[in-house]
């Protein structure tokens, strides 16, 4: 048997590589793990966790608004970002300081270095050049932002990695892209107080979401003051002064004061050496695993987000950690990625589990749909005219719940809880059978006996009519 200097080398000291690290160093395995940036990964650092944060400040424009209703007297607050980003500094670097703690913990040697993958079993640090041999090499590298499209003057923009530690709080902002990174920034920074503008390819925002949760994340955006544009983007970047000015397609202009780039990300494997090494990727650059999480090359896997299989922090927590298990705990187990809860930190926030309508609706045969939208119980007196949005999507045959969605205050944390009844295939019927809790939003879950809709397939010549209604 070959001798190697450790059993698992992680490239990648993020969420999905710290999990696979620390559980096989449990193990026993002998394990190192390099990070050439921070450790913590994007999530920790420039991702979820600041992204929260900073949710959390811009909603205190509605709490401080909406506190009149209640009998408060609020004086004219303002707003500070450099605090703000102290702050969110501070938070961050304990988190890292924390994940650094348990890896050493752990007994993982950390190595603050790029590390290039030489062949199937060798690894070059470039901060010194040494080389490291292992028996199996894991990729945990993650995603990165790309700035697209290509066009003059894109190097003047910035993207969702520099927009946390801005130096001057941007009065304009141009958001370029309507997917959740693009949505979630407008509706901060429409809240702190930026006057936004959101411009995107397609006709609506949050492509892949169940239509009605869509059109009511757009809604919400154009209330809070952020414009939406379809159908337009960029075409050129010009320095004008101290600000930009964007030419957008149909040579329409906007000048501001940052554009944030949120178009797409892309896995993170250019110059990692895989090439060198045989393992096969795709076309943007994800490597290719099985249900296991191995390459094409027998020693080397992949988890997280460098896989472009769905890319979440929990599911690359949770690859990691049955990559462990299986090397070296004895335990193959296949991640399940169906049924993964979801939330979109926009505000009001979307939450979501399982399938949309129209997915649904193209492979069962018969789909009800149960949707009810209503003003919450805060705001019949805090005057706020944001309304809850609830969809649950059933198999109209077995009564299986299939999806839900939920617009609306609490939404992520709902899906949380929810996604554990859709993952153990609840129905229509056990939602029906569960007793509410009074007075919350989340009882609406459970009160809506009355379907909405039915979509059902044509049969034998029969015509399909769509959203026969129940009412």
């Amino acid at each position: 048997m070959a001798d190697y200097d450790v059993d698992l080398f992680v490239i990648g000291a993020g969420s999905g590589g710290v999990r696979a690290a620390r559980v096989a160093a449990g193990y026993g395995a002998r394990v190192m793990i390099a990070e050439e940036f921070r450790i913590g990964g994007t999530c920790v650092i420039r991702g979820c966790v600041p992204k929260k944060l900073m949710v959390y400040a811009s909603r205190f424009h509605d709490e401080f608004k909406d506190a009149a209703g209640f009998g408060w007297t609020v004086p004219e607050p303002s707003f500070d970002w450099s605090k703000l980003v102290a702050a969110k500094e501070k938070e961050i670097s304990r988190l890292s300081a924390i994940y650094r703690t348990n890896l050493e913990k752990s007994g993982v040697v950390i190595v603050e270095s790029r590390a290039e993958i030489e062949d199937a079993h060798t690894l070059v640090l470039k901060a010194d050049g040494r080389r490291v041999t292992a028996r199996t090499i894991l990729v945990a590298t993650g995603g990165t932002p790309v700035l697209e499209p290509d066009i003059p003057g894109r190097e003047l923009a910035i993207t969702s990695n520099e927009i946390f530690d801005l130096p001057v709080f941007p009065n304009r902002l141009l958001v370029v892209g309507g997917g959740y990174i693009g949505v979630e920034f407008a509706s901060v920074f429409a809240r702190l107080g930026s006057k936004v503008t959101l411009v995107q390819r397609g006709e609506n925002v949050l492509r892949g979401f169940d239509e009605d949760m869509r059109n009511g994340v757009r809604d919400a955006l154009i209330h809070a003051g952020v414009e939406v544009k379809a159908g337009l983007l960029p075409t050129r970047i010009d320095r004008s002064g101290d600000a930009l000015r964007v030419t957008l397609t149909k040579e329409t202009e906007v000048e501001v004061d940052q554009i944030l780039i949120a178009t797409g990300r892309r896995p993170h494997t250019l110059g990692l050496g895989l090439e060198k090494a045989g393992v096969v990727m795709d076309k943007v650059g994800a490597i290719k695993v099985d249900a296991f999480s191995q390459t094409n090359v027998e020693s080397i896997y992949a988890v997280g987000d460098v896989t472009n299989r769905l890319a979440l922090t929990p599911v690359a927590i949770r690859e990691g950690h049955a990559l462990a298990d299986m090397l070296f705990g004895n335990k193959k187990v296949a991640v399940n990625h169906t049924n993964v809860a979801t939330a979109v930190f926009t505000t009001p926030e979307l939450g979501t589990i399982g399938l949309t309508e129209d997915e649904a609706r193209a492979i069962y045969d018969c789909v009800d749909i149960y949707l009810a939208s209503f003003r919450p119980l805060k705001a019949t007196l805090s005057g706020n005219p944001e309304k809850t949005v609830m969809k649950i999507v059933v198999d109209g045959q077995t009564d299986k719940i299939l999806g839900v969605h939920i617009l609306g205050e609490g939404a992520g944390e709902m899906a949380q809880i929810l996604g554990i009844a859709v993952t153990a295939g609840a129905t229509k019927a056990d939602f029906d059978a569960t007793m509410a809790v009074h007075p919350t939003s989340a009882e609406e879950l459970v009160t809506m006996r009355t379907r909405t809709a039915r979509y059902e397939r044509p049969q034998q010549g029969k015509d399909e009519i769509p959203g026969v209604a129940d009412l």
